[in-house]
């Protein structure tokens, strides 16, 4: 067999898979699964740390590097999690699907609705802060037009459908790769030349025992786990996926470790540059940057913030767009939103899904413009909730549904994972905790309208309906395609 007949087998096997579900084949299978490893890559953001590095420096002491690797640690077991529910759950709902498939229905609506907070709030935080950003290069503009110009850019890119996704994801891979080679080249140049005076190799900024403390471990935490948001966007596109069995999970876990070593590889070498350093103070949101105008001159730090902003303002913001959208997507083909989200174009993508993401996402940068914190501590609270209650439904489903006797995977490691993120969520940000309550009790209130739309529809047929019975079934008389 060759790769091209093995390709169009598993994709067919993967439409097979979504049909015993209840659905029919509506968005375009032909995501393969380097393609999901890259969009998950570009979702976390391979150069993440640049814009961040002065923050994390003063709060970690300067061991940036050390928390990335907790970040790695904790984050793997909310990794596993996914990988475990995409296996037996290959929709694009992603935690909506799973949680709604592996406990309840209910449950599985509030999942969705908490982490589609997170959707939605990324590509916002992500306009606002480009817009800044762009602010800086070009002073006396407006914010909120740059911002626009942003979202123009990524809703075309996105309504031309998965192939131009795809190619968009690959072409600003490779730019932040050979950003990333550039950065390993300036730094080890500038280490072994003495070009910064004070900057040497030391492991002080991975492990410094006299600094390393309980309090500092606990704060590098919520920092760590905050940073490795994205890789969850994976499994939105699951649906659109040509791998072989799961590779939604496989590419997720693949993403992460390498991401996970991108973002160590960096901040090293970073924390080298700034060796004798106490703390940037508020020098600390530029401090990347300045340490490559110290080691390579002024035209190098204009490149690398130029790319930090494409990256943040366009890539990044692109993925953001298309998980929004399919959460949506699934959302409305099971009846838990407006009938509408659910149509798909001829290009095969969920047109009024993108557009709907478009237009709340113009009214929210034009709401947020210049509140980045704000907008960051409403993502966390989504993201956060949306994965305790994934970590819950990896539980009931295989341990209490299915009696596994796979411990490690299916209770260690969610319970482990639950632990961490309530931990983290626990210790956010006041503002986070009640926006986040007030978007459950909005949530709440669409879920009531919809479940007594749903039961007149049912009465006005003359046929009963109910939650979902079986996990293994499609959700019958709430939207699902026949």
């Amino acid at each position: 067999m060759t790769a091209h007949q093995s390709t169009e087998s598993a994709a067919a096997a993967n439409q097979r898979r979504l049909e015993s579900f209840g659905y029919t084949q509506e968005l375009k299978r032909s995501v393969s699964t380097v393609d999901l490893l890259i969009y998950g890559l570009i979702f976390m953001v391979p150069i993440a740390p640049w814009a961040i590095f002065g923050t994390v420096f003063d709060a970690a002491k300067g061991m940036v590097p050390l928390v990335y690797l907790i970040g790695l640690v904790a984050m793997v077991f909310t990794a596993l999690a996914y990988a475990q529910m995409a296996k037996s759950f290959p929709l694009a709902g992603s935690v909506f699907s799973y949680v709604g498939r592996g406990v309840h229905p209910t449950l599985g609506f509030f999942a969705g609705w908490a982490i589609l907070l997170d959707y939605l709030l990324i590509p916002t935080l992500l306009y606002v802060f480009a817009a800044e950003s762009m602010v800086g290069i070009f002073p006396g503009t407006p914010r909120w037009l740059w911002a626009l110009v942003f979202v123009v850019i990524n809703t075309v890119i996105n309504l031309l459908g998965i192939t131009s996704i795809k190619f968009a994801n690959r072409v600003f891979l490779a730019i932040e790769l050979i950003f990333v080679a550039i950065f390993v080249v300036i730094a080890i140049t500038a280490l072994n030349g003495g070009t910064i005076p004070g900057a040497e190799f030391t492991t002080k900024p991975i492990w410094t025992p006299s600094e390393v403390s309980g309090p500092l471990i606990a704060a590098a935490l919520s920092i760590a786990v905050l940073s490795f948001l994205g890789f969850d966007g994976i499994s939105t596109l699951a649906e659109e996926s040509t791998g072989r069995k799961n590779s939604a999970g496989r590419a997720m876990i693949i993403a992460l470790f390498i991401v996970a070593f991108l973002f160590v590889l960096q901040t090293w070498l970073a924390s080298a540059l700034a060796a004798g350093t106490d703390a940037f103070g508020d020098a600390a949101g530029n401090a990347f940057f300045d340490l490559i105008r110290q080691a390579a001159g002024p035209g190098w730090q204009t490149a690398f913030f130029v790319v930090n902003v494409l990256a943040v303002g366009i890539a990044n913001a692109i993925a953001g767009q298309a998980a929004t959208s399919r959460l949506l997507y699934s959302m409305s083909r099971d009846g838990r939103l407006p009938g509408f989200l659910s149509k798909i174009s001829a290009r095969q993508v969920p047109l009024y899904a993108v557009l709907t993401v478009t237009a709340l996402t113009i009214v929210l940068v034009l709401f947020f413009v210049g509140q980045i914190s704000v907008i960051s501590s409403l993502v966390n609270f989504g993201a956060l909730f949306g994965f305790m209650l994934l970590h819950v439904s990896v539980v009931w489903h295989y341990m209490v549904r299915k009696r596994s006797r796979n411990w490690l995977l299916h209770l260690v490691v969610p319970v482990v994972g639950f632990a961490i993120i309530a931990y983290v969520l626990a210790n956010a940000a006041i503002e986070a905790k009640v926006g986040g309550l007030i978007w459950l009790v909005v949530g709440a209130i669409v879920f009531l309208v919809f479940r007594r739309r749903a039961a007149v529809r049912t009465a006005e047929r003359g046929t009963a309906t109910g939650d979902l019975a079986d996990v293994d079934a499609p959700i019958a008389g709430e939207g699902a395609r026949p």
